[in-house]
């Protein structure tokens, strides 16, 4: 197994046509993905005294954020009017070895920051509507 580049872990945002085509989110630096899962326990008197719990029951969810320099790229602002909008739209994640990841989304978080004299940069946070699947 070879190590894989940040810089191809991709965050893309549809263009909200059925089936969406995926635009690249342009000046990311950092791009992070959590897959989060609530757990049901079911523990009994004869577990031994170890946990149990229930194979593919509970919540799941995926949690993506990301940060960059701010290009005004189309799909930068595909994700500012959904986060104004408080819209649910189809994102994909890519990854250097071909796999894709694919779900919609609500911006749960947008922020942009700058300093004088410095560029112009925004972090995103999505949280995942539904199923997200490999593509």
């Amino acid at each position: 197994m070879t190590a894989q580049k940040g810089s191809a872990f991709l965050l893309k945002v549809g263009d909200g046509a059925t089936p969406p085509a995926y635009r690249t989110v342009a000046g990311l630096r950092t791009t992070q993905m959590s897959i989060n899962g609530d757990t049901v326990v079911v523990t009994h008197k004869e577990s031994g005294g170890w946990r149990d719990l229930l194979s593919g029951a509970g919540v799941r969810s995926v949690s993506v954020s990301a940060s960059g320099i701010f290009l005004g790229s189309a799909a930068e602002a595909s994700i500012r009017a959904n986060a104004l909008a408080g819209l649910v739209d189809a994102y994909e994640l890519s990854f250097e070895g071909g796999e894709k990841l694919r779900g919609r989304f609500l911006v749960q978080r947008l922020d942009y920051a700058g300093d004088f004299n410095g560029e112009r940069n925004y972090s995103v946070v999505l949280e995942s509507s539904g199923a997200v699947a490999p593509a």
